[in-house]
Parts: structure tokens; sequence; C-alpha cells
């Protein structure tokens, strides 16, 4: 044992272990590696003022937060606590300023379940802190991909912090602190670029697990949608004097590739797409000083009903490791092999805007109801489906079903609480199991006022929509922007999961249904016209270049926050340990698809995230040293941790040996962080001795 603290960077990596991930998948990629030239032949044509054009700059950061004793959030399950690290999570910013006309905005896609109000406002501070009004609520566009199985914790209304036990301030630091350092590194990363946009269709990477809900949709929305699925893949590429040095795709599927019976931290399919490309294609070093190569993110659309388990099941751990990789591997391939096509070389002016509204008050207008009468929205209402959950892809609440629900809609209506003749006509039909607005009269439980956002980027509108929209309810606002707009529907898309959380976007046929997604979307039938209608005004003021008020955000709750869960007290090695010692050695001798691994008395990795750095390494001899070739940020590791006794902890770290990996010999590390009873915290590193990989 060492008291030596880890390294921040790493100055070797072992290209052939990159290479060797890369598998079946960079065989099937024919073309340029994205950071390689594109043959001319391959390029879009220059337009005639592409010298004006764009600064576009990329930036990459850790926004991994706790990952043992923390409730995971998605699935909403309060025994799915983390117990360890399988892959970090990871911001992904891209800046683009109009070199024209000088506007600008900031595209984030941020490895989260979601992205609530709390961590937006932090956000939106601490850059102001830096920048003053160059990047604002308007011009900022964040978003989650969704991963259910992230940390949670980081909400500042109280239902999303049910089972995690209340606040988790360090994971929220940790994601306000990641995303706002990706946005200052594509701050200084702006540099003339060239943006062009491509579209293909992946029909194998999602299912519409609401399929009954679906067909009660008009015919027009059928025919749009003849599987029931949202095959379109939009990729958005940054290209430099004809190198590729960025990418964001957008496609719709859910992150539920890992199950709730998964125990490690993990960025889910999309994160496994990013990662891939990134790291085992492109060689990004995550632990190395300086701005990367590559930056890809894979970003949320309109993915409410579109579940990544083809099978309708819920997928069971440890396949579901497996399942993540492949449909990873799959928005990887139809995001690379975009690069082959010449595309549409986007020119024109970057500008946005962003309203907030009240949800629990909209007046909608007829023109968008769809009936030639007024309507309502209401105060937000859990449906009893929104308890049942999602079957295909993790149910929640034993006794609930989706669909009706009588029981529990006689007992909330008629012994609980009786629903006003207004709320439930607004809600109708769905069963009020929670009218949980009246709870917010008491403490913030949900939100009711939102951010609503278009984000215009030459002919690219993104519509930034705080929830789970779906694919139906996404394509009544895409073609209410594209219409205003006057651009093809393609160049409409819903960002997803943007910038604030409230839950679910049915169409008003979806939710007669009443199945998870209908009873999901707490402002009622008419919440979708009421957006439709809020985006309308957003794409008017877009085009035509008028301002539109704000209106007021949604309060600061930053200082009513409840903590139920204690934090470390005190680390203790085992009777007769240090902090440190291998328990248990790695074999002698593996072979590559091997799984290796080593045991450490550990301590409660919650002492010290290793935000930007790692709680492990895989080092291999290199003469008279050692260099890294893996760390938690990596597929083929995993981390463990586990309680021994009352204060001590056990640390299993997991190295899967890469096919194509070199001979020679290797050892792991293991980094972590001991909390005395003074309260001080002192850094360890522990050595298993070396192994050969033959």
């Amino acid at each position: 044992m060492t008291t030596e603290p880890p390294p921040r960077s790493r100055r070797a990596v072992l290209r052939a272990t990159a290479l060797a991930g890369l598998g079946a998948a960079g065989a099937q990629l024919a073309g340029p590696a994205p950071a390689a030239a594109a043959p001319a032949a391959e390029r879009a044509p220059r337009s005639a003022d592409a010298d004006r054009g764009y600064l576009v700059g990329r930036g990459l950061a850790d926004v991994t937060g706790e990952v043992a004793e923390v409730g995971m959030m998605g699935y909403g399950r309060f025994d799915q606590q983390a117990a360890g690290l399988h892959t970090r999570l990871r911001a992904r910013a891209f800046a683009v300023v109009d070199r024209a006309g000088g506007g600008r905005v900031v595209i984030v896609v941020a490895d989260a379940p979601m992205i609530f109000s709390s961590v937006h406002q932090a956000v939106l501070r601490r850059l102001a802190d830096r920048y003053g009004d160059l990047y604002t609520e308007r011009n900022v566009l964040i978003t989650a991909t969704h991963t259910h199985a992230g940390p949670g914790g980081h909400a500042h209304h109280f239902l999303y912090n049910t089972t995690t036990f209340g606040f988790h301030r360090a994971t929220f630091e940790a994601l306000a602190d990641g995303i706002t350092e990706a946005v200052v590194r594509a701050h200084e990363d702006l540099a003339p670029s060239e943006l062009v946009l491509t579209r293909a269709e992946l029909t194998d990477a999602s299912v519409n697990r609401s399929r009954a809900a679906f067909d009660r949709n008009p015919e027009d929305v059928k025919r749009y949608f003849p599987g029931a699925i949202d095959p379109l893949s939009t990729v958005l590429r940054v290209e430099r004097g004809g190198r590729v040095v960025g990418a964001v795709n957008w496609f719709a599927t859910h992150g539920t590739s890992m199950s709730g019976d998964n125990r490690l931290i993990s960025a889910d399919n999309k994160g496994y797409a990013a990662y891939h490309w990134e790291r085992e294609v492109a060689g990004v070093d995550y632990l190395a000083d300086g701005a990367p190569a590559f930056v890809a993110a894979f970003a949320q659309t309109n993915a409410g009903d579109m579940s990544p388990n083809l099978d309708l099941v819920p997928p069971s751990t440890p396949e579901d490791f497996d399942r993540t990789r492949e449909c990873g591997l799959k928005q990887y391939r139809a995001a690379a092999e975009q690069l082959r096509q010449p595309g549409t070389r986007l020119t024109g002016g970057v500008d946005a805007r962003l309203v907030h509204i009240d949800l629990s008050g909209v007046t909608v207008g007829p023109e968008f109801t769809g009936d030639g009468r007024v309507h309502t929205t209401s105060t937000p209402c859990i449906g009893a489906a929104m308890a049942a959950g999602s079957m295909e892809d993790g149910p929640a609440f034993p006794g609930f079903q989706e669909g009706e629900n009588p029981f529990w809609d006689l007992i909330s209506d008629s012994l609980v609480y009786t629903v006003s003749p207004g709320l439930k006509a607004a809600q109708a039909p769905k069963d009020v199991f929670v009218p949980i607005g009246e709870l917010n009269r008491v403490y913030p439980w949900v939100q009711e006022r939102f951010p609503v956002q278009l984000v215009r980027v030459g002919r690219l509108h993104l519509i930034g929509i705080p929830g789970e929209v779906t694919i139906a309810a996404g394509l009544r606002l895409r073609r209410t922007v594209a219409r205003i707009a006057g651009v093809a529907l393609d160049d409409a898309l819903v960002a997803g999961y943007a910038n604030a959380y409230f839950h679910y976007v049915t169409t008003p046929e979806e939710y007669d249904a009443q199945h998870y997604e209908g009873g999901s979307t707490l402002f009622g039938r008419w919440q979708l016209p009421a957006l439709q209608q809020t985006v309308a005004a957003l794409a008017t003021s877009l085009r035509d270049g008028t301002p539109l008020p704000a209106g007021a955000p949604a309060p600061d709750l930053s200082g009513r926050q409840l903590t139920l869960q204690p934090g470390v007290v005190l680390d203790a090695p085992p009777p007769l340990r240090s902090f440190g010692d291998v328990l248990a050695q790695p074999r002698e001798t593996y072979r590559a698809g091997e799984r290796a691994e080593a045991v450490f008395a550990g301590a409660h990795p919650g002492n010290d995230l290793h935000r930007g750095g790692s709680y492990l390494e895989v080092q291999c001899q290199d003469g008279d040293g050692w260099r890294t070739v893996a760390d938690d940020g990596d597929w083929s590791t995993r981390f463990h941790w586990r309680r021994d006794g009352i204060a001590a902890s056990r640390v299993t770290v997991t190295w899967d040996i890469p096919a194509g990996v070199p001979a020679g010999h290797y050892r792991i590390r293991y980094h972590g962080d001991a909390k005395g009873v003074t309260g001080r915290i002192t850094p360890f590193t522990g050595t298993t001795r070396a192994f050969a990989v033959r």
C-alpha cells in the first residue's frame, strides 16, 4: 500500500487496446475515421458565404456524481441503490456563433437521467458569473440522455428525491460543475468551422412500448410512422479544414437498456455510443489535458414511447450490459455511416427564444385543440397508470396497471379526496391517483412553471421541451414549428429532456388510453396543445426577429432542500489490515477475453468523487515503468463497492481483457480516500502484484 495520490492525467494510452475494443463495428465503418480528412468526393460543396460561416467550439467534462449509497434515478425504485461504477457520465457541449450576425447558442448533452430546473438554474448562474450576459437561459439548451442508471438526488422538487432519501449535494454539484466546465471548454475551443447536416434511418434500435395508445392517433400520424417508431437519425457534424472534429446525433430511444436490477452507475446506450466513437474509434483520452480531437454527443429527441428493448421485456442483469452495448453500437454505426454523406452545409443565422409558462393554467385556443373549442390545462395530477410504471422497460409499484385502475380510482376519489369538476374535466379520462398540485401548497413536490425553448442554427430548429415526448406528440410540435419557420419537417426536431422536467407529453388521443405515458402527462389532456401554442409563438418570434417576453421563471428552491440520508461518518480498514491492502490478488496468468479481478481494503467512494479522474487504473509494464491502459471510464472495467461490517469497505475491481491486447505484464491500481475520526479525508492507493497476459 502506498499513499501517493492518483494521477490526474494519463501520459500514455495503449492504442491496441482501444482498437481491439472497436471490434466488428469498426470493420463495418468503411470511411474516414472521425478525425481524419474526408475525401474531396465525399465532402459537401462549399457555399459562397462559407468564409463568413460559423465559429464552433466543443467541450467535454465529467459529470459523474456519487456511485455508492445513492438512489439511482429513472425506475423509481427505492431498492436501486448504487454500489459502484461501470462507465463515467459526461457532458458534451457545442457552442455555435454566427460570424456574420453575431448570434450564438450552446447545445449541451449530458449523461444524466433528467435535467432538473435546479441544475439548469445553477449552471446559468455560474455562466453569468463568468461571462455576464453572453450565455443566458435564452441561448443555452441543456438536455439529458435519460440514462436510468445515473445517480439521483439532484432535483429541488421532492417527488424526484423520494427514492434517494432527499437531496444529494455532492451529485448535484458534480452535475452542475461538469456541465459548466463543458460549456466553458466549448467557449474556449471556438474556431472557424463548417456545420453539415445529414439524415438516415435506424429501424432496429427502438420499438413502440405503447402501441395500443399510438394506434389511437389519426391516420396521418400512423401513415407518417408506419412502424410506430421514429427511425430518423440526424447528425450535425463539425468540420475544420475538411476534418470532422465533432458530431451531434439525435435519435429517439429510451435510456433503459440497463435494468432496474443493475447497481452500477452507467451512461446506458447513448453514453456507450458516444464513448465508443470518442474513445475506442478516435482514441480520445479523457484524462489527458487539452481539447479532445473529437467530441460525439448522442442526444434524445421525442423518445417518450420508444424503448430499446425490442422484445418489450425489461432487461435483466448482467445480460443488460451486452444489450446496452448493442443498442449503443447501432446508434454509433448509423451516425458514423452518415460521414459518407455530402449532407447539407448549413448557412444562415443563429438565434434562440425561450419563454416560461405555467402549465397548471394555460388557456388553449381552438386552432390547437383540434375540436374547435377552447380548453385549459390543470394543476398536475398523477394517474394510477403512472404508478404502474412502464411494463416493457421496468415496472414500478405493484397493484397498479396501465389503462383503467377502477379500484384505485374509487379509493382516491371517495376515501382520500374528491376531485373538483374543473380538475376532473381537464384530467379526464385519467384515474387521478394523486392530485400532486395540491401537495405543492404544502411543499414543492413537482414543478408547475417551465421553460420552453426554440434554438435555430441555420435551417435546423431544435424545440427544447422539458419532458418525454411521444413520437406522435413530437410530430405535431415539429409540424407546428416547420410550418411557421418555413423549413422542411426534418429540419425541426424535438430536443427532449431539456432544461427542466415535467414527465410526459402525449397526444390527446394517446392520453385517452391512459397507458404509462398518458398517466404521466401531469397537466391533463390538453398539455400537448398548450405546448403547440407556445412553440408557435416562439417560432413566429424567431422568424420575424421580434422579441418575446420570457415571463417569470420557476422559483429558486435551493434553500428549501431536505437531506434525509446521512453522509459518511467514518472509514476503517478490516482488522489487521490497512487501507489499500489487496485482499484478493489476480491470478498469475490470463488470456484475452478473460476477466482479471482484484479485491482491496477500501473506503467509501463518496469521500471524493474523483470527478475528472479515476478510482482505478489498469497498467501495463513498459520498460522500467508502467503506463495506464484503462481506467474507470472504460467499458472494460467495473468498480464494485460494498460495506464490510460497520465502517469498512470492500472494493472489487475487474478488467475484461480486450481481444488483441498485447502480451505482457499488467497490474491493477485502486485509488481511495478514507475519512478519519476528525473528519479529515486522506487519499491512498493500493496496487496488485503483476500478472501476465499471454
